[in-house]
């Protein structure tokens, strides 16, 4: 989490019976991780914009019936949430398996395995078997790019790879299709990833995916491995004019 310039945090926010003060507009996601409030997330990036479609970092707030997501909660004066509680776990326990249930997650064969965030979530909330039916989907493995690959097979419709490409690239180069069970990550306008003459093959979309949908050819079994933080990097020194910086200094 960058650190924050200029007026000190003043809204009171109480996490898990703990009295933390928040900035002005900061998201409860933002304020957790600034004082060391473990959330867990999977479609969530800093340095991208809110997306809130995965729901695992959804939170009690004090005085609502409803589950509410951390990334998306603006912080207000006098807000109480439990970040922690058996119900939150076993929420969050049925998402993680429902994700492996809709995709094809063979960790044992997966080129990130030991650098995939579905797989240490797994670990974390004790999914140790499925239960429920597994969807087996035929998703075809494009491997028509010269330097990647997608395998939708393992994809779990994070957008992550959607919103750096449009974000942070500028290059518009993937999309979703269809929606609910049909839905799907698609390159272009739905053509083989290595057709689209808009991809700059700069690798952002590889680096910040959360499992082995997207992955840098030639990798075996566990040797494919995710950098997500370099997002945030990039969004800061763009945002401080950094390269401007240097570039005036050359």
């Amino acid at each position: 989490m960058r650190p924050r310039t200029g007026p000190r945090p003043n809204v009171p926010v109480t996490i898990d019976g703990v009295e933390h003060q928040a900035y002005e507009g900061e998201t409860l996601l933002e304020l957790a991780r600034r004082v060391g409030v473990r959330i867990p997330t999977l479609c969530h990036l800093e340095g991208l914009s809110v997306y809130g479609g995965c729901r695992l970092c959804v939170v009690e707030v004090a005085g609502d019936r409803r589950l509410s997501p951390a990334c998306a909660l603006e912080v207000t004066a006098e807000l109480e949430v439990t970040t922690q509680s058996w119900d939150l776990h076993e929420h969050r326990r049925r998402i993680v398996e429902l994700l492996f249930a809709e995709g094809d997650h063979v960790c044992a064969f997966c080129v990130s395995s030991g650098s995939c965030e579905l797989q240490d979530l797994a670990t974390e909330h004790d999914v140790d078997h499925i239960h429920y039916d597994f969807a087996h989907p035929d998703q075809a493995v494009d491997a028509s790019h010269p330097k990647y690959s997608l395998d939708r097979n393992r994809c779990v419709l994070c957008t992550r790879c959607v919103r750096v490409c449009d974000e942070v690239e500028g290059a518009h180069v993937w999309d979703m299709a269809m929606r609910g069970s049909q839905g799907r990550i698609v390159a272009g306008m739905d053509q083989p990833w290595g057709e689209v003459a808009d991809c700059t093959w700069c690798g952002k979309c590889v680096l910040v995916c959360p499992t082995g949908a997207l992955s840098f050819k030639g990798r075996a079994t566990s040797e494919m491995v995710h950098d997500p933080d370099v997002v945030a990097f990039l969004a800061a020194a763009r945002e401080d004019g950094e390269w401007l910086d240097r570039k005036a200094d050359a």
